[in-house]
């Protein structure tokens, strides 16, 4: 027998990639558990398949950052007292990743690329030891919102947050919709695909010199990166990043103020325009601006 769940939840993440380099990410989950009926006659209660399979996924996945171990470019550096990890993903000319953060901001995939099917293996794994007996395996697919209009992949981390937000790498996959004078705008959207396309958004009050990061080029210095940290409820985070692959605001990078950015941009370059801007945080959620 099977049972199968649609939609059981989306997983709002980043990922390293050797060719992109940084990816905000979101992944709609569908699963099926195959087994037996249990004493109810059900192989396991809806209920509980949406809670506690959702707090899984959510839990090693979400709001994380993934890092593809067994990619040659991944170094990683655990410190055992404080549960610190530092990665360094090598990247070349110019292009390296580096963070500090606590591990509980990463997940680990052991696999040489982050891909829907080594995330579903990495997935699988931790679930099937939180399975009844009665059911013998699970399925999980994952699939991105299909969108017809333009979107972006960005990272970003909101120190002010009090949950998984305040990680300074976890990202989304949004789509985002312009109206001037109130018709549509695709040219304006493709503008934003272009422009952040595979893009880490700080914020100037985050940013630091060399001297305040704990990691360090092992040829060159950090003139080609920006860096940023802070602290919040879950400790301090750190990250350097290729300017290249950047856009730094004056504002924290809610998804509110990324709206209320966008629409900003537009009514500077033509202010005898009207304009709103819908701009996504993942699947189905966003904010919206107007001037």
């Amino acid at each position: 027998m099977q049972l199968f769940v649609n939609d059981l939840t989306v997983m709002d993440f980043s990922y390293l990639c050797p060719e992109r380099g940084m990816v905000g990410e979101s992944w709609i989950v569908d699963v099926i558990l195959n087994g037996d009926l249990n004493e109810e006659s059900m192989v396991l209660d809806f209920s509980k398949v949406k809670k506690q399979l959702k707090y899984l996924i959510d839990l090693h996945i979400d709001h994380k950052l993934l890092v593809p171990v067994e990619h040659s470019y991944s170094h990683l550096e655990r410190d055992n007292k404080t549960d610190y990890v530092k990665v360094d993903f090598l990247r070349p000319n110019g292009r390296s990743i580096h963070l500090n953060c606590p591990a509980e901001a990463y997940a680990f995939v052991y696999a040489a690329q982050v891909t829907m099917p080594t995330v579903s293996d990495y997935l699988k794994d931790v679930i099937a030891t939180h399975l009844p007996d009665n059911v013998e395996g699970i399925e999980l697919m994952l699939r991105a919102e299909v969108i017809n209009t333009p979107y972006y992949h960005y990272t970003h981390g909101l120190k002010k947050h009090d949950g998984n937000c305040q990680r300074i790498a976890h990202g989304h996959r949004s789509k985002v919709l312009v109206y001037t004078n109130q018709q549509e705008n695709s040219e304006l959207e493709a503008y934003w695909a272009k422009r952040w396309q595979d893009i880490y958004i700080g914020s100037t009050e985050d940013l630091v010199d060399a001297e305040q990061v704990c990691f360090q080029l092992t040829e060159g210095d950090f003139a080609e990166h920006w860096l940023f940290a802070y602290e919040a409820s879950q400790g301090r985070f750190e990250l350097a990043i290729p300017k290249a692959e950047s856009e730094v605001i004056d504002t924290d990078t809610t998804v509110e103020c990324l709206a209320q950015f966008m629409v900003n941009e537009h009514q500077r370059l033509a202010p005898e325009q009207s304009y709103k801007v819908l701009a996504f945080e993942g699947v189905g959620k966003g904010a919206i601006a107007h001037a």
